[in-house]
Parts: C-alpha cells; sequence; structure tokens
C-alpha cells in the first residue's frame, strides 16, 4: 500500500494518523506526501516525496503518469481546491487500481458551492441567498435582521463578516469577490466528524467545539460525548449523497442544530475524531481493499477530549 496525501504541505498530525492507519492495514506501507512546494514540513517526516504539478486539467496525463511510476494505490486530497479535480479522476483511477478517497464529484461541487449548499431542500440548512434583498425578503422579524456576509467559494474564514446589520452587511459585501447573504444565528458553533460508506451510509459521527482558532485552524478543540442532533447530523450527510470522511459545520441554539456547511474531506481537527472514534482513514483504506466495513466496530469516546495542538520538535 502506497498513499498518497495530496496537498501534504504542513499537516504533520494528518500525515502521522494516516501513516498510522496504512501499517494496521499493511506492515510495509507506505505514505507519499505531495505537494507542490518543496517547502513544507511533511516532506522532512513522511516515507516519500513527490513535489507535485498543480491539480489542474492540463496536468492530468502527467499525474496520472507519476502516480503509476510511483506505485500510487491510494490518494488522499486534503484541501479544497483540488477535491474536484480528484473527485472527476476517481473512476478513472479506479480502473487502474488505484483508489481515491473522496465523495462523488456532485456531492463534492454541492459542498464547495455555499449557495447551492444553503439553497439545498433541507429544511436544517441556514438559507442562503445571492443579495441582501433576497435575504432581507425572506428573514423579516419584529427584531433588526442581522446577518452573516461570506464569499460563496473557498474556506477564507478570514474574510467572514459576522452578526451585521443590513448597511455593515452591504458594506462588508463590497469588499469581497463573490458575497453571499446568511441570517445570522447566535449560539454555539460546532463541527461534526463523520465518515460515510461508498453507498452514502454514516457510519459513526462525533461532535466537537473549536475553543481557541489561529489564523482558522484549531489549536484547542474538545468534544460533545453523546452529542446530540446525531439523527439529524445522519439524515443530511446521507442526503447529500457523501462518502468517506467528512466535517459539517453547524450553530446550536436552544434545542436546534441550524447546518451553516459542509467540507467533503478530512478537516484540520479531524484527528481528534479519530481519538473519539470515528476511525476514518482506516475505514477508508479498509473498505477500498474489499472489507466488510459494517463488519468494523465503532467505539465512540463516551467522555470529553481535550484536544491541544502546538508546535513540537523533531529530531530526524
Amino acid at each position: 500500500m502506497n498513499v498518497l496525501l495530496s496537498s501534504a504541505s504542513n499537516k504533520v498530525p494528518l500525515l502521522k494518523a494516516l501513516q498510522s492507519a496504512v501499517k494496521r492495514i499493511d506492515e510495509k506501507g507506505i505514505v507519499t506526501a505531495g505537494d507542490i512546494s518543496c517547502h513544507v514540513l511533511t516532506r522532512h517526516l513522511c516515507d516519500e516525496f513527490w513535489q507535485m504539478p498543480p491539480t489542474i486539467e492540463s496536468n492530468t496525463d502527467e499525474i496520472i503518469s507519476e502516480l503509476k511510476r510511483r506505485n500510487i494505490t491510494h490518494v488522499l486530497p486534503s484541501r479544497d481546491g483540488e477535491l474536484l479535480f480528484w473527485s472527476r479522476l476517481k473512476d478513472t483511477l479506479k480502473k487502474v487500481d488505484i483508489h481515491v478517497i473522496v465523495s462523488d464529484k456532485s456531492a463534492v461541487e454541492l459542498c464547495l458551492d455555499k449557495l447551492k449548499f444553503g439553497q439545498y431542500n433541507l429544511a436544517s440548512i441556514i438559507p442562503t441567498y445571492n443579495t441582501i434583498s433576497e435575504a432581507r425578503d425572506h428573514n423579516r422579524t419584529s427584531q433588526p435582521s442581522r446577518y452573516v456576509v461570506k464569499e460563496r467559494f473557498g474556506a477564507g474564514s478570514h474574510s467572514i463578516g459576522l452578526n451585521l446589520n443590513e448597511n455593515e452587511a452591504i458594506k462588508h459585501a463590497n469588499t469581497l469577490c463573490t458575497p453571499i447573504f446568511q441570517p445570522f444565528k447566535k449560539g454555539l458553533e460546532i463541527s461534526v466528524d463523520a465518515w460515510l460508506s461508498n453507498n452514502h451510509v454514516v457510519k459513526a459521527a462525533v461532535c466537537r467545539v473549536r475553543e481557541l482558532i489561529i489564523n482558522g485552524e484549531s489549536q484547542i478543540t474538545y468534544t460533545l460525548p453523546n452529542g446530540p442532533f446525531v439523527t439529524q447530523v445522519t439524515h443530511t450527510l446521507s442526503a447529500l449523497g457523501l462518502s468517506g470522511p467528512v466535517v459539517l459545520q453547524g450553530i446550536i441554539t436552544g434545542d436546534e442544530l441550524h447546518i451553516i456547511e459542509c467540507n467533503s474531506r478530512f478537516g484540520g481537527a479531524s484527528t481528534l475524531g479519530i481519538k473519539a472514534g470515528v476511525d476514518s482513514l482506516y475505514w477508508s483504506l479498509s473498505e477500498s481493499m474489499g472489507k466488510d466495513i459494517h463488519a468494523l466496530p465503532v467505539e465512540l469516546a463516551s467522555h470529553k477530549i481535550t484536544q491541544i495542538r502546538a508546535a513540537t520538535d523533531y529530531y530526524l
């Protein structure tokens, strides 16, 4: 087994988790870290390194040729901007026994487009609008409306505007490329690490809360044992047609869960999900090898687990 971690960058916790999952299946298995830059931390901690060309259509033949030459057996994309590229190649690569751990193209497209996602026919998803007038017309209350304004595409949490009045929302929208508008929901923001089989069945899900975020990444995160809304989350993820590791984002307000968006990939702090029992990387690799995924045990932690991400020294 030779698993390519694409867009490996400085994702050392993910690299280590993937190496562990590989070794559980194949003691001689390795992880190849791939990135367009050679100046990444994972280069020094992986089994092999590949300075890849950009994952764009014009490089498809070169990338496929190199995957074969390197005897890559699996690909795990880890960046939003490459998910569509790999999802389009998924069926082609499967014919040459290279398994891509990503949802199908239609599900990936839906999750990447925050406007389409917010207009998907599920009542628990926070509605999303193209213009402030649309948002105003659908969000009439006795209180002054408050809004979230963000980019339609891309992660870009640094560019989001939260809890804005209408004038503030319009002003912030003018600073964005493709702004979209949502009604602001006050409450506890959660992330849900989940894993779905190839036929879109949720095997397990764990709720967690990001307590400290620096530069868009969780530095302190803790789980919510026996998390609420499991049935709602399970129904939503299956309805979206997802597979493999995913992260759902939502806001808990009282006894309601309002779904914000979904990332159709392994998340920045999803190693905590593995620690809490959502064994997503191992399950993905096992399913691709033909194992009965439903027969593999699920042992979710019944106690709160806190993950603290801090710099660690490695000596080579």
